[in-house]
């Protein structure tokens, strides 16, 4: 990390878990806990936990996000919800193309484009996720294949756009397995990640930009991941859902 280009955000990426009183409890048990954070702290919740969170986490330095939303601002789209319907609740943040939502349910490089565009024009941060899966990464393709990723999510987009963008690395072999990318492998794609940006929008908008590890980070390891350079934060899965563990992340990057 380097605070002095840009923000270190730690983000909890809670899935399809707890209902909206938990959701409460959980944050309830997280405020004392990181309100001295020197970090960003989001929580990207379920939809219908949205509400309760941001009513629990209000008054706090605790920011909630969505996990995904469309690409249209309205229409026939059953089940979806769109970023405009976030921006208007006041959500701040949404995870957009979630490995899980590119193997599960059908996102692409190009729909994940389209998504993060349509959540930024809302007011949005949009935290973008890429990554590869273990036998793209054995193929000797992890580089080529995250470029793409974020050069197709962010074409189009202006450098003003840029600034509420997030970077998540997140090896798909790395999530929800207990596997983790080492730190030398984190750093290593993070950087490519950023090398990327520049080639697209300057290296001022490199610098600035906050690339994210999301693979199984966790309170054990969360120092050394985020005592590399591109490594600026974390997208967390389980250890988000743990107050004493998520807060020990949080903790590391605050230091």
């Amino acid at each position: 990390m380097d605070k002095k280009l840009r923000s270190a955000v730690i983000a909890g990426n809670w899935k399809m878990n707890k209902t909206p009183a938990e959701a409460s409890a959980l944050i309830g048990e997280m405020i004392p806990l990181v309100k001295d954070a020197d970090c960003d702290v989001v929580l990207c919740v379920p939809f219908v936990d949205l509400d309760a969170a941001m009513n629990a986490a209000k008054g706090s330095n605790i920011k909630i996000g969505a996990q995904n939303c469309h690409f249209e601002k309205s229409g026939a789209f059953t089940g979806e919800i769109s970023a405009d319907m976030l921006s208007s609740m006041g959500v701040e943040y949404v995870i957009v193309g979630h490995s899980e939502r590119r193997t599960y349910f059908g996102d692409t490089d190009v729909t994940v484009g389209k998504r993060l565009k349509a959540a930024l024009d809302a007011g949005l941060v949009g935290i973008l996720c890429v990554g590869e899966y273990l036998e793209q990464r054995k193929q000797g393709i992890t580089a080529e294949l995250c470029a793409m990723q974020v050069k197709i999510a962010l074409q189009g987009l202006t450098a003003e756009k840029l600034k509420n963008v997030i970077i998540a690395y997140e090896p798909v072999w790395a999530i929800g397995t207990g596997e983790t990318a080492t730190s030398d492998q984190a750093e290593e794609v993070c950087a490519v990640i950023r090398e990327t940006v520049e080639a697209m929008f300057g290296k001022a908008s490199a610098d600035a930009i906050t690339i994210q590890y999301g693979g199984s980070m966790n309170a054990k390891n969360a120092d050394e991941l985020l005592s590399k350079y591109n490594v600026d934060g974390g997208l967390i899965g389980g250890a988000s859902l743990k107050a004493a563990d998520f807060a020990a992340i949080v903790s590391a990057a605050s230091k």
